[in-house]
């Protein structure tokens, strides 16, 4: 099996509903994603994927998407008021958490066909969450 990671850095701010604690507030993170991709065998060219391919794609969607932007639950109520003041929001289903952040950037990442097997998020320099789906 060939493995390869590409890490992307990026910012955003969040805060999670119902929960008590500091993340309760609006707060933000300089965030690394790590994308991990496999495959059994290797392209034409000797590659799992083409990093700067990963770059163009995935990369440019969370430049475009989750960079710079405040992540939002769709029932926090602060969102009107950010949409309101001109903010980039982006709005999430489930709580903003690192969990939750790490499992989004994998579906996008599949639906673009990569063989994704795990997104790691790391939202702080010690605190990590990962993705991996059907992990036993």
């Amino acid at each position: 099996m060939y493995v390869v990671n590409k890490e992307i850095e990026f910012c955003y701010g969040h805060r999670l509903l119902n929960y008590d604690g500091k993340c309760q507030h609006l707060h933000g993170h300089n965030a690394r994603a790590v994308i991990r991709l496999e495959r059994a065998t290797l392209d034409k060219l000797g590659m799992v994927v083409d990093f700067s391919e990963i770059s163009r794609v995935v990369g440019h969607w969370i430049d475009e998407t989750l960079d710079h932007t405040m992540l939002l639950h769709k029932d926090d109520p602060f969102l009107a008021l950010m949409r309101d003041a001109g903010e980039k929001v982006y709005v999430m289903d489930l709580n903003p958490t690192a969990e939750n952040i790490a499992r989004h950037i994998f579906d996008y990442v599949e639906t673009q066909g990569y063989p994704v097997t795990e997104v790691a998020l790391w939202e702080t320099s010690g605190a990590c969450a990962r993705y991996l789906p059907n992990a036993d």
